[in-house]
Parts: C-alpha cells; sequence; structure tokens
C-alpha cells in the first residue's frame, strides 16, 4: 500500500481519526463488495453487533450487488472508492471527478443516498487537488490510523487480529479488505470480541469523528 500524503490546511476535508478522548473506534472495509468475503463479513459484524464502513468499488458493486445491498439494509456505511480503482495521483482533475461521481452514481441509485465519504485508493493522491474536488462535491476524504494490517496480503488471521489489538488506540480508523482476502474474517472473530472486552465501541466513521 503507499503511504498517505501529510495532513496540512486541508485537515477539515481529510479524516484520519477520530477523538483521542474516547474509546471508540472505526472498522472499514475497502475494495468490495465481493461475493464470498462480503457476505461472511457481514455475518461475523451482525454475531459481534458492530456496524462498519464499507467503501466500495462501482464496478464491483455493479457485479456483486446482493451483498452491497445487503450491507446497505443491515446499517452499515457506504463510501465512495472510485469506479475502477485507479491510482488518481496520475490522474487529471476531471478523471477524478469522472471516477467518483460514477461509483456516486450507482451508489446513489440502489440505496437512494448519496455517499459523503470518499477514501482513494492506495491512499495515493495529491493533497490540494483532491481537497478541491471533495469540497465541490460534498465529500470528506478518510484514510486510515497508522495501524495497517495489510490483509491484503493474506499474513494470517491471527497476525492481522494482533496488529490491531496491539496498535489500536481511542478513535483510530481501522483499514480492512473485503475483497479477495482470506485471512480477515477469522481475524474480525478474534480481535472485536477482545477488544469489546478492553471496553471499545466500535462505530462507523461518521459516528467516530461526529
Amino acid at each position: 500500500m503507499v503511504s498517505v500524503t501529510a495532513l496540512s490546511k486541508n485537515e477539515e476535508i481529510f479524516i484520519k481519526n477520530g477523538p483521542r478522548d474516547k474509546k471508540k473506534l472505526a472498522i472499514t472495509f475497502d475494495d468490495g463488495p465481493h461475493p464470498k468475503e462480503t457476505e461472511q463479513v457481514l455475518d461475523v459484524l451482525k454475531k459481534h453487533d458492530v456496524k462498519a464502513t464499507f467503501f466500495v468499488a462501482g464496478k464491483h458493486v455493479n457485479w456483486y450487488t446482493k451483498p452491497f445491498i445487503r450491507a446497505s439494509k443491515e446499517g452499515h456505511e457506504i463510501g465512495n472508492h472510485t469506479f475502477n480503482h485507479p491510482d488518481i495521483s496520475n490522474m487529471s482533475p476531471l478523471e477524478i471527478e469522472n471516477e467518483i461521481l460514477k461509483c456516486e452514481e450507482i451508489i446513489t441509485k440502489i440505496t437512494g443516498k448519496k455517499p459523503t465519504l470518499f477514501r482513494p485508493p492506495y491512499g495515493s493522491y495529491k493533497e490540494s487537488e483532491l481537497s478541491n474536488i471533495a469540497k465541490k462535491h460534498g465529500y470528506k476524504v478518510v484514510l486510515w490510523t497508522t495501524v495497517d494490517t495489510k490483509d491484503w496480503k493474506n499474513p494470517g488471521a491471527s497476525n492481522i487480529a494482533n496488529a490491531i489489538i496491539n496498535n489500536a488506540k481511542n478513535g483510530d480508523i481501522i483499514l480492512l479488505h473485503d475483497y479477495a482476502t482470506n485471512n480477515t474474517v477469522e481475524a474480525l472473530d478474534i480481535f472485536i470480541p477482545e477488544m469489546k472486552k478492553r471496553g471499545y465501541e466500535f462505530v462507523t466513521v461518521s459516528e467516530l469523528y461526529n
């Protein structure tokens, strides 16, 4: 994964964490939906009564609409992750807008609700450029806290879970994936109950920063 750009004057647009004085965490999933992994992720979240935020790629919503609809109906937050999942740091502002708006269109068409959160694929972007686009279209840009489990590499469920258990702090935004990741589902079943035992509450990104 590409490291995120340092935040500066655009901090009101870019969200990397929530308040540090409350024991709240936000689980986020990138790149879905997927017909297998997303359904399994939703099963585990339902089991533990946890709401998460899914940053979806529009083309995957087109391909796998059923798990996307389920995620929305079960109260999870839906964010925009572009349509084709490109590296937007190499694209023109118009090309970036087209990617965002094409994904926005399909999300809104299915859910009846315009997304207000955007996450750039690979965490790669040009800050001033993306800030202007986000402001224009009413988005907050959601990054993640320093804990990157790298679950997309399938490092093993215990490694994913331990990365969160050992490092997560108040207000953290946790990055996971629900597309072609075999270990993530099992990891959820490990770290969610453990962090709850430690007094943490899991919320959506909007609930975290509001």
